[in-house]
């Protein structure tokens, strides 16, 4: 089966690169009505015209190209190719290669090479030196064929008459009726090369209830699962940078996991799974953005029929399908709507998971820092009658206090980032250092301030989780570990946002923590 494979493929590539060739180089002219004596033709040629098509000059250089409509050769004319695309290729003359892309291909007269359809049925009544191939379509042979390669037929079935003579190989992979794709031209033509779902189009109407069906089905989601639906519009609300990198790690990571699990003998069995679950999270997310975006025009109710999730996802569907007829925006909202979705359930399922685990364990009292002393206690303490220290004042700087999310971290980082790259900037001769300067920066200010600049600005502190001070060797050993955080693609410093203690890898690998520091209290 993988000798069949290949050789039918080599047969194919051949023809699929001459029509390719011949699209770019073609240039477009008038059109030309055809002759009166011509010979009769197919329905599905009759009801079209002449479209980008070459003057003829007599030579072998000749090419006949077309995109949305046919590619007919008359009889007793040459052309090195005859191609169409979103056609029929019809050659009754001479031709070198005849192909067509979403139609059919029809040779009767003479070809020197191969006689393809993409997407579509062929038809070969005459001499051919090379192949005949129909990818997801039907082949026939006339009693005049005479193939001097293979006859091959990808997904489709093969009609012979007893006449026709093949002087190669006879192969049909996955055979099966397909109708040639018909249907699937004019949503080519008028949706997918404008860049948009739908179209006002009878011809398509089809992908009106495909679409409408699927908006039945979030329609119907919305009334099973109000509860999780409405949940996840109010993370997506209130948390939506964190869904945002949750779409974009599920994206980046689902091949991963994947790729794993099938390496593993004991993984593969949960593959189709993995691969069930992300689809149903996928076509749940739509309904969640749908109801999001029928939502934010009806209004936040929290009672009564405008109030139900179902309700907004109506609306919200009804926009979707008017800005699908838009060119480009269409499939833009279409695959923002997904991605989005997606991560607005993914973060929600891990948020589920972390209240759960929160609630199944131990309760942790966090300690709160010692008040400062009052006015009175101060005047009976004991010792000389001096203005108190800083360090009776001031609280410690301990792992109690509130840790820093990852968007502010970010943003000290990214100022830091800055400080350090204009540094090196009045330094030429360190351009190739730059992710090493900003680490020996950050280990040196880690050790005598406990904090970087960029934290200063945003009160931010590193402090250690066993309480003690940030030493070389700590402070030495984060600085090295967020190289570890950054060659994951960055995944050590965005794990910040899903930790529960908010930390990145470096953190953990130095037992640090980052937290939020009084304002107005000064770390220099």
């Amino acid at each position: 089966m993988n000798t069949l494979m290949t050789r039918s493929l080599m047969a194919l590539l051949p023809a699929v690169l001459c029509a390719m060739a011949s699209i770019a180089q073609a240039q477009p002219a008038a059109p030309e009505a055809p002759s009166a004596d011509a010979p009769e033709r197919h329905e599905w040629y009759q009801h079209h015209h002449w479209h980008e098509r070459h003057e003829w000059h007599g030579g072998d250089d000749n090419e006949l190209v077309s995109v949305g409509h046919d590619s007919h050769l008359p009889a007793g004319q040459r052309a090195q190719s005859v191609v169409s695309v979103l056609g029929s290729a019809i050659s009754e003359g001479e031709a070198e290669d005849v192909v067509s892309v979403f139609g059919n291909t029809r040779v009767t007269g003479p070809v020197d090479d191969s006689a393809v359809a993409v997407f579509g049925n062929s038809y070969v009544d005459s001499k051919i030196g090379g192949d005949a191939v129909a990818v997801l379509g039907d082949i026939e042979l006339g009693p005049h064929a005479d193939v001097g390669g293979d006859v091959v037929a990808i997904g489709g079935t093969l009609k012979r008459d007893p006449a026709a003579i093949i002087h190669g190989d006879l192969q049909t992979v996955f055979a099966g009726h397909f109708g040639g794709f018909e249907w699937l031209r004019p949503w080519i033509k008028h949706c997918l090369l404008y860049g948009r779902p739908l179209a006002l189009r009878p011809s398509v109407g089809w992908a009106w209830g495909v679409a409408l069906s699927f908006l039945a089905l979030y329609v119907f989601l919305a009334l099973l699962f109000r509860a999780s639906v409405s949940q996840c519009v109010q993370t997506f609300e209130s948390k939506p940078g964190q869904s945002v990198v949750a779409a974009l790690l599920t994206v980046l990571l689902s091949p991963i996991v994947l790729t794993l699990l099938c390496i593993t003998v004991i993984g593969i069995a949960a593959v189709p799974f993995v691969v069930v679950g992300l689809f149903c999270a996928g076509l749940f997310g739509k309904a969640v953005m749908l109801a999001w975006l029928g939502r934010r025009c009806v209004g936040r109710h929290d009672a009564g029929p405008l109030g139900h999730p179902a309700l907004a996802v109506l609306i919200g569907g009804v926009i979707v399908l008017a800005l699908y007829l838009v060119p480009v925006l269409g499939f833009v909202v279409y695959k923002l709507l997904g991605l989005l979705g997606l991560g607005a359930v993914v973060y929600t399922l891990i948020q589920a998971v972390r209240a759960r685990r929160a609630s199944g364990g131990v309760e942790q009292h966090v300690p709160q820092p010692p008040a400062a002393p009052s006015a009175p206690a101060q005047a009976a303490a004991p010792g000389p009658a001096s203005a108190p220290s800083a360090a009776a004042t001031t609280p410690a700087v301990t792992a109690a206090l509130p840790r820093a999310g990852f968007w502010i971290r970010m943003a000290a980082l990214l100022l830091d980032a800055l400080l350090v790259g204009i540094l090196i900037g009045l330094l030429h001769h360190l351009f190739n250092l730059e992710l090493l300067v900003l680490a020996a920066y950050g280990a040196v200010m880690w050790k005598l301030r406990g904090s970087t600049i960029g934290g200063i600005v945003f009160d931010l502190q590193v402090v250690r989780q066993d309480g003690r001070e940030i030493d070389w060797a700590t402070a030495i050993v984060r600085a090295l570990s967020c190289f570890l955080s950054l060659a994951a693609a960055g995944l050590g410093f965005i794990w910040i946002a899903f930790d529960d203690g908010k930390q990145a890898w470096h953190d953990k690998i130095a037992g640090t923590v980052v937290v939020r520091w009084a304002k107005g209290v000064s770390l220099v």
